[in-house]
């Protein structure tokens, strides 16, 4: 018989939580660049669920895993015993099927990994303004992927116009399919810059690291590769439009697992706020 959080979903208010899943083979391990595999048990649950109105649902966000890993030439192993998944959505309705249907499955593949679904914990409500901070969570996609089509991974400096630009035209595409902004207030949201952080940028290329790699995401069963950059930058934009890529995530193919964002200095898990589903 299961334990169901009923409680949770009723009592629920916030966009983005905190899956922890208990790792039942440590040592196992996923590609480097797992987003794909995460994408594909995401569209899993959805379409599992049954439910015609979120079968093409595709306003949500996550992160990749998170736990303890060692890298090796096959990919990240995780030696911890709980691995946390970031998700978010400003669409309470799907959250709540999407859980219902995540914690239906006592154990989940992804790659090797060997999950079963412990508990969620709530993260509270950020105060933004007209100048945040961000940090990447998970790589951020400036251009669209086609098929059989290179201009997907081309390399934008993130010091450009270009680059804050494209985010800019992305980011107004993704408000108005949300159906949640009038004309109006999509006109009032003209103000945006990104300002990457060149400290951070001239380090990571000191030491012969990167900041942008090739991704490959799928799409109807077609692989695609894009280019996602990951590093911490500053966000003018208003207070609607900060709230809006901190729940939807910033540039394209968010539902895929890209682009998602948390502030720099955020400690928005509250342990108070678990509830945990158990099984017997």
């Amino acid at each position: 018989m299961r334990v169901w959080f009923d409680f949770f979903l009723k009592t629920y208010i916030h966009v983005r939580v905190r899956i922890v899943f208990s790792l039942k083979n440590k040592g196992a391990f996923v590609p480097f660049h797992h987003q794909f595999l995460l994408a594909q048990t995401v569209k899993g649950m959805v379409v599992a669920g049954k439910d015609p109105k979120f079968q093409q649902f595709t306003h949500f966000n996550f992160s990749g895993l998170k736990g303890q890993t060692k890298i090796s030439r096959k990919g990240l192993h995780f030696y911890s015993s709980r691995v946390t998944l970031v998700f978010s959505t400003a669409d309470k309705e799907f959250l709540d099927y999407f859980l219902k249907v995540l914690f239906d499955h006592k154990e989940i593949m992804i790659g090797m990994l060997q999950l079963a679904p412990e508990l969620v914990e709530h993260e509270e409500p950020i105060a933004v303004s007209d100048s945040v901070k961000f940090l990447c969570i998970s790589p951020i996609v400036l251009l669209p992927a086609a098929f059989n089509d290179e201009s997907g991974k081309r390399f934008i400096t993130p010091e450009s116009d270009e680059f804050s630009d494209l985010l800019y035209e992305a980011t107004m595409a993704q408000m108005q399919s949300s159906g949640k902004f009038t004309a109006a207030q999509l006109a009032d949201s003209y103000k945006f810059q990104l300002v990457a952080d060149k400290d951070y940028l001239n380090r990571i290329q000191s030491t012969h690291k990167k900041f942008a790699r090739i991704y490959p995401l799928y799409d109807s069963d077609i692989k695609y590769e894009v280019r996602g950059y990951t590093f911490p930058f500053t966000l003018f934009a208003p207070p609607t439009v900060q709230q809006f890529v901190y729940e939807h995530g910033l540039g394209h193919f968010s539902h895929k697992g890209f682009g998602m964002l948390d502030m720099a200095h955020n400690d928005s898990i509250r342990k108070h706020s678990e509830m945990e589903v158990v099984y017997a």
